[in-house]
């Protein structure tokens, strides 16, 4: 009877589970569905389209902050923004020697806070349309509308789209973009 009703309890259990996922509002990235109950590791490892992303983000050792509490603002690109720097880069960034140089290109694309694109918006109609925000690397990044969407502008005076905004999380939001950027 004990195991009829361990068995019980247990299937509750992953139910209940299953059905509090369902109820989140989830955005898909990837071809997964991301979660705002999980953190940015936690959703980002499932999306096909982030591989290289969390590739890089294992080598540089940034797993467990980027786990942490936050909040964060990350700019996540792409497999696709990966591809278009030069042959061999990310190859020669993963490698342990260079761990200093792609943590502070990774860390670029992080702002402490939670800023979704509604602050953003704002920030940047407050700032004349160009709203400068501080990287946790301690470097700028400055972000301003084209029409309806949001662009990235880092301090080399490259430029990445969002394409997809308000991925929320646990531990703060995603807004994935279509190129690099680097301090």
């Amino acid at each position: 009877m004990n195991n009829v009703r361990s068995v019980g309890l247990i299937l509750a259990c992953i139910f209940s589970v299953n059905i509090s996922f369902a109820q989140e509002k989830t955005v898909m990235v990837g071809g997964a569905a991301m979660y705002p109950s999980k953190n940015i590791v936690e959703n980002a490892v499932n999306s096909k389209d982030h591989t290289t992303l969390v590739a890089a983000v294992k080598a540089a050792g940034l797993v467990e902050t980027l786990q942490g509490a936050g909040p964060f603002t990350v700019f996540a690109p792409t497999n696709k923004a990966f591809d278009m720097l030069p042959k061999g880069t990310v190859e020669t960034l993963v490698k342990p020697e260079n761990k200093a140089t792609l943590t502070g290109i990774l860390t670029y694309h992080v702002v402490a806070g939670k800023l979704g694109s509604k602050e953003l918006a704002e920030w940047i109609k407050k700032g004349n349309g160009t709203a400068e925000l501080t990287t946790v690397k301690g470097e700028k990044l400055w972000v301003m509308m084209k029409g309806k969407n949001i662009i990235v502008k880092d301090e080399k005076g490259g430029i990445a789209m969002v394409t997809i905004k308000d991925v929320n999380q646990s531990n703060g939001v995603i807004h994935v973009i279509d190129h690099v950027l680097m301090p």
